[in-house]
């Protein structure tokens, strides 16, 4: 059985079960707290990028910061909306990142959970980063999350344009949050190294008795950039960003050969 209808369509299946699928980084949320804290303290506002359901936002609101979350996607930003009723700090925004206009300035805006990479050519992360940048006061700054093309990774993206393009594989598993069924997703990966895009397929299978899939919903293909250091560097300066801090992990440690994620804080000037 395969259900696109209500709240089952791929979009709104997908906004309704990301909080139950997907984790937070180890020392994620202490890091965006603590870079938040001087925008707390003057009374300033969080821009959050791709905020989806507010995995990040509502934390940051829920400590005192003011938060803008802004999304492309209105099922996301409905799953959001939900979840800060009686939040006073907080607001939500559907727009595109690469080319919103807010009537406001910020003092600091952030991308997290590698959303950057859902931008596949150099003009539209460029202009993503100027529209950021328009929206910050001078000395306020940028933070991006994205995968670190490190050893293992690189080695991956050679195993999925290959003999692994586009198989099926069993992932995490569960509780649908309405439904209450237990659901897997199963996800493919490809890779084409001319572009540097690795494009992911879903499935979600719903699991009734004895493990018997009663239904079954696919998503649309995602394509997601693989972004190396030096060509983020480039990106960010050719924006007018001061040169940036890059970190390994949420924990501040320093960009390593082996390190599983690049955390860049770039300056307006």
């Amino acid at each position: 059985m395969n259900s696109c209808d209500s709240d089952q369509n791929p979009e709104n299946y997908y906004a309704q079960t990301y909080d139950d699928s997907v984790s937070d980084w180890p020392g994620e949320i202490d890091f965006y707290l603590q870079t938040s804290e001087k925008t707390k303290s003057i009374n300033g506002t969080v821009l959050e990028l791709a905020c989806g359901t507010g995995r990040i936002s509502i934390r940051l609101a829920q400590h005192g910061v003011n938060v803008v979350g802004l999304d492309f996607s209105p099922e996301m930003l409905a799953v959001a909306k939900k979840k800060s009723i009686g939040l006073q700090n907080i607001e939500w925004i559907e727009s595109d990142m690469r080319s919103f206009a807010l009537d406001k300035v910020f003092d600091l805006a952030i991308i997290p959970g590698h959303s950057f990479q859902n931008l596949n050519t150099a003009m539209d992360q460029y202009n993503c980063l100027v529209c950021v940048k328009n929206h910050l006061r001078s000395g306020s700054s940028l933070i991006i999350h994205l995968d670190h093309m490190n050893r293992e990774n690189v080695e991956w993206l050679g195993s999925i344009s290959n003999k692994k393009r586009g198989i099926f594989e069993q992932k995490e598993s569960f509780v649908h949050p309405k439904t209450e069924l237990v659901t897997r997703a199963l996800r493919a990966w490809s890779y084409e190294p001319s572009t540097q895009t690795a494009t992911l397929q879903t499935i979600w299978e719903e699991l009734g008795e004895n493990d018997q899939v009663i239904n079954r919903i696919e998503r649309e293909a995602i394509r997601l950039h693989c972004v190396f250091r030096l060509e983020m560097e480039h990106l960010l300066a050719r924006a007018g960003f001061m040169p940036c801090t890059v970190y390994g992990d949420f924990f501040r440690g320093e960009l390593l050969d082996y390190g599983p994620s690049m955390i860049w804080i770039a300056e307006v000037p």
